[in-house]
């Protein structure tokens, strides 16, 4: 059986652990967190609306 997965909230921040800056989120980054946020009907976006976004940006670079 396989263990049950931390929530975000639970885990270490990997970049921390490596002794890595954290990046950033940029102001468009932020309006996209915060109309997510609007749009479930929280006053201010939450780390997975954070998360989600940056994952975005993850996946829209080209692969070097």
């Amino acid at each position: 059986m396989t263990p049950p997965v931390k929530g975000p909230w639970k885990r270490e921040n990997p970049k921390k652990a490596l002794g890595e800056p954290s990046a950033k989120m940029t102001q468009a980054e932020v309006a996209e967190a915060r109309t997510r946020a609007a749009l479930a009907g929280r006053r201010y976006p939450n780390l997975i609306d954070n998360m989600a976004v940056v994952r975005k940006r993850k996946a829209d670079k080209p692969v070097s």
